[in-house]
């Protein structure tokens, strides 16, 4: 493989995350009102926050155990930050150094933003510049980062389902800086609900793209998307209703130590039709994290990654105090 293939792939498909590590869980009553995939919860808080933990071990230990990098912070609740096991909403990273910062809609979600993990970034990654959006809030206005965005980081294009997540004023400073044209449609779920979060419904890999095509309202702007996923060389895989609902658009490709794998959960991996599984598995390595307590909360997999694209200063290693 060629440097310029390895470092295509790297843009779109990194092999550093940062995950947080939740130990106050529970569905945030805050977003229940737009978020159509959460779920309200049936056990005590103590039990949900348990089980959340598990499973976020067991997803840690099998992306590590896939050769991702995983960088882990702890979230202790003292803060009452229940949605803090989804960083991806609050902060991204660029290659070329660049970090971005989010206004987020809910209260509880502002509180999510820690300056130890950009501190952490700065010092093991070459950052040039961090621009912080989060004071758009004072404004009401929002972008909650690659939830509300799925970016293409080769083709440069952001993909927006618009919503009360993703402000056109933000968006629109968000690609100014950082070089990304947008691309903006209205996406609704099966009864007619606003899609609160574009990675809910799509994702764009390195060759591929799984997208929610029937979520997507206007016939002439779903074209489109197809029409420059295909013409950026991706094969474009189309979800239904029913596969969007078990978050099967909701993953991400990662790049492990065999190469690049796609990493969902087994909620959406069982939802995806045999065809569709089939052609995914064709393409590349699917990874099911089994994270169904977490998913209450109305987001999954994509929600708890954070990519890191940024260059490494030097080789990530275990020290004091450090997360790894």
């Amino acid at each position: 493989m060629t440097l310029h293939h390895v470092r295509r792939n790297l843009m779109q498909a990194p092999d550093t995350v940062v995950m947080i590590r939740p130990h106050a869980f529970h569905s945030n009553p805050e977003t229940l009102s737009d978020n159509g995939f959460q779920q309200p919860a049936h056990s005590g808080r103590a039990d949900i926050a348990k089980q959340a933990l598990c499973e976020f071990d067991k997803a840690v230990e099998t992306l590590r155990g896939a050769g991702v990098k995983v960088n882990v912070f702890e979230d202790d609740g003292s803060r009452d930050t229940p949605d803090s096991v989804f960083p991806n909403n609050w902060f991204s990273t660029h290659a070329g150094g660049h970090i971005a910062i989010y206004p987020m809609h809910a209260p509880s979600r502002r509180r999510e933003r820690r300056m130890d993990v950009i501190d952490f970034l700065k010092r093991h990654f070459r950052v040039q510049e961090v621009i912080d959006y989060s004071g758009l809030e004072e404004d009401g206005l929002f972008l909650e980062g690659t939830g509300a965005m799925v970016l293409d980081h080769i083709g440069r294009l952001a993909f927006v389902a618009r919503s009360n997540r993703a402000d056109p004023i933000a968006l629109e400073r968000f690609c100014s800086s950082f070089g990304y044209e947008p691309m903006v449609f209205e996406a609704r779920d099966a009864e007619g609900q606003e899609i609160y979060h574009t990675n809910v419904l799509m994702c764009v890999g390195t060759e591929l793209a799984i997208v929610g095509l029937d979520s997507i309202v206007s016939p002439v702007r779903r074209s489109e998307i197809v029409d420059r996923l295909e013409q950026s060389g991706r094969e474009v895989i189309a979800l239904t209703h029913a596969e969007i609902s078990g978050f099967a658009g909701n993953a991400i490709e990662l790049t492990g130590g065999s190469g690049r794998i796609l990493a969902l959960s087994r909620t959406a991996h069982d939802s995806l039709s045999p065809q569709n599984r089939t052609r995914l598995e064709s393409l590349l390595p699917v990874l099911p994290l089994d994270v169904p307590t977490i998913e209450l909360a109305g987001g999954s997999v994509r929600c708890m990654i954070a990519g890191i694209h940024l260059t490494p200063r030097f080789a990530l290693t275990q020290q004091s105090g450090e997360p790894l």
